[in-house]
């Protein structure tokens, strides 16, 4: 990351105005530090050569207490203009890489560690505090400052000024030779955390397995040794910061004490005034010292600008997107054409060439073995992944026909009832996550939702029934129940089409034919259901079998 990204101004827009701002700040703060150095240079002579005593040095002081304290209340404004600037940003690329995760969709999130994503989100962007709030007013006023005590110092002395000049680039060049070396180590750090925070989460999500196999201790270690990388990637880093920081200050130190000998020996043959001696003298720390404050917050910094890195990437992640805006009619039926899916870095599609329609009214299960593409087919359907080849039309009533690709895929997932392989509930009441189908449902409708999905007798047995509270993925219930208030939310929906990723896995039989029964009559009521099968029981229910064989010329074969 380049010390001021523009992909920052670009994505969060409150970072444009703090960067004119602090600018701003940067030019009042270096005409105060001129004016300081002034006074101080014009008291110190008149006391010491003209022997003015504090009357005569009334004006002097009275000013001198006046840019003082302008130079403190300069410090706050940076500092509350640094934390609501960083406050906003970080609640605008939050946002952003929310937005940007929920396009992209399933299909994306799958490939992603759930735990280096979390970390990202939360401390991840919560590091750009150093950067906002210490490194880039700091870099402002490293432009900014020795530009101007440069040119002061001009006025009245040619040879500080170009011993300052001489000097002052080698600061900038070790200050980059650190940092590669900091960024390096930091993005390793970085690294190990997400590895670190994403292995925590699989263990504490896994716990209830470990213990049942006995392995709950063992990953004890594995934690131990992770948590080890992290601190040794962390040791490494500070160690970096701190030698660093020796460097820069060895460097200003040595290059004001040029300054200094210069200035003494030519006050020693009266070649220079006191108070020009004086002024120079003060005003020449004050070049180096922005340009040394820029490479100590780097370090702070670092971290948050390695983030900043990856929320990019995210951010920046191609969406497939539909070609146009199209409304989507109520469904009469739904056909797929010559459908591929080919997943990126993949020698062979998903799903290659698959034909099939379905209407309202019949129940269809799509067969065949698991990988042969099953479930890349729903999720084409349901748009969270682009088609290689092919195309997805919907068909109303009056014939009319809307190809997918030209879609709003929100007007069309309007239309669909969808229970995924993998369920997911939330750490919510049962009610809001049935809700999260229709958020303005009775408590008769969710009641007549969960009936429907064989689950009212799971729903009678929670403690406080709709208001019961389940943890994060559904803990507290058993998959079978998760699944099915999956499906009682697919079915709250009263969707035109239903699709339904393996809807009885984990039900006992008499369970599975009561939920089976349940959707023929949706079914019988003018509903589409496309159900994803392997048990025989499914298979035989359904009015048509689509088998769909894994192979580079996948194909379906319809089977009544």
């Amino acid at each position: 990351m380049t010390p001021l990204d523009p992909r920052l101004l670009r994505y969060a827009r409150g970072s444009a105005v703090y960067v004119l701002g602090t600018a701003a700040l940067g030019v009042v703060a270096a005409l105060l530090v001129i004016a300081q150095a002034g006074l101080l240079a014009h008291g110190i002579s008149a006391a010491f050569l003209d022997g003015a005593d504090l009357a005569d040095l009334r004006a002097t002081l009275t000013g001198l207490a006046a840019v003082v304290a302008a130079r403190v209340g300069l410090v706050w404004v940076q500092e509350a203009a640094a934390q609501r600037a960083s406050a906003t940003v970080k609640s605008q690329l939050r946002e952003q890489v929310v937005d940007r995760a929920v396009r992209l969709g399933p299909g994306w999130l799958s490939g992603q560690r759930t735990g280096e994503l979390t970390t990202l989100a939360t401390r991840g962007v919560d590091a750009l505090d150093g950067y906002f709030a210490k490194y880039l007013p700091q870099l402002v006023l490293a432009v900014i400052v020795p530009v101007a005590v440069v040119a002061r110092i001009a006025t009245e002395d040619w040879v500080a000024t170009i011993t300052i000049v001489l000097t002052l680039p080698l600061i900038p060049v070790f200050m980059v030779l650190v940092g590669r070396v900091t960024q390096a180590r930091t993005e390793r750090q970085w690294s190990t955390l997400g590895r670190l925070s994403h292995h925590f989460l699989d263990v504490v999500a896994g716990l209830p397995t470990l213990k049942v196999f006995g392995r709950a201790k063992a990953q004890v270690e594995n934690v131990r040794r992770v948590t080890d990388d992290y601190r040794r990637a962390t040791m490494a880093t500070l160690r970096v910061a701190f030698l660093s920081a020796l460097v820069l200050e060895l460097l200003a130190t040595l290059s004001v004490a040029l300054v200094a000998v210069g200035i003494g020996l030519r006050l020693a043959e009266g070649d220079m005034n006191l108070q020009t001696g004086l002024l120079i003298l003060i005003l020449a720390p004050e070049a180096y010292l922005p340009l040394r404050m820029v490479g100590v917050h780097y370090h702070a910094s670092a971290e948050g600008m390695a983030a900043a890195q990856k929320v990019f990437e995210v951010i920046e992640a191609p969406v497939f997107a539909t070609a146009g805006d199209r409304r989507v009619p109520e469904p009469a039926t739904v056909s797929l054409v010559g459908v591929t899916v080919h997943y990126p870095g993949r020698e062979r599609p998903a799903v290659a060439d698959v034909s099939l329609s379905f209407s309202r009214g019949e129940v269809v299960a799509l067969a065949g073995p698991s990988g042969g593409g099953k479930s890349s087919l729903v999720a084409a359907l349901m748009g969270f992944v682009p088609l290689a080849a092919g195309r997805i039309e919907v068909i109303d009533a009056d014939g009319a026909t809307t190809d997918l690709a030209e879609a709003d895929p929100d007007s069309w997932r309007r239309h669909v009832g969808w229970a995924p392989q993998r369920p997911h509930l939330f750490s919510a009441t049962v009610a809001e996550n049935l809700r999260l189908a229709r958020d303005d449902a009775s408590e008769a409708q969710m009641r007549d939702a969960v009936s429907a999905a064989a689950a009212a007798e799971v729903l009678d047995g929670l403690p406080d029934g709709l208001g019961t509270q389940v943890g994060q993925g559904g803990v507290g219930l058993s998959a079978g129940q998760r699944r099915r208030f999956a499906v009682a939310r697919a079915l709250l929906r009263e969707a035109s089409v239903l699709v339904l990723d393996e809807p009885t896995a984990d039900l006992d039989a008499a369970t599975e034919r009561r939920l089976l029964t349940s959707l023929r009559e949706r079914a019988r009521a003018g509903t589409a259901v496309l159900v994803v099968a392997h048990r025989p029981e499914l298979l035989a229910w359904a009015d048509r079998v689509v088998t769909v064989e894994p192979s580079p010329a996948t194909s379906a074969v319809v089977a009544s």
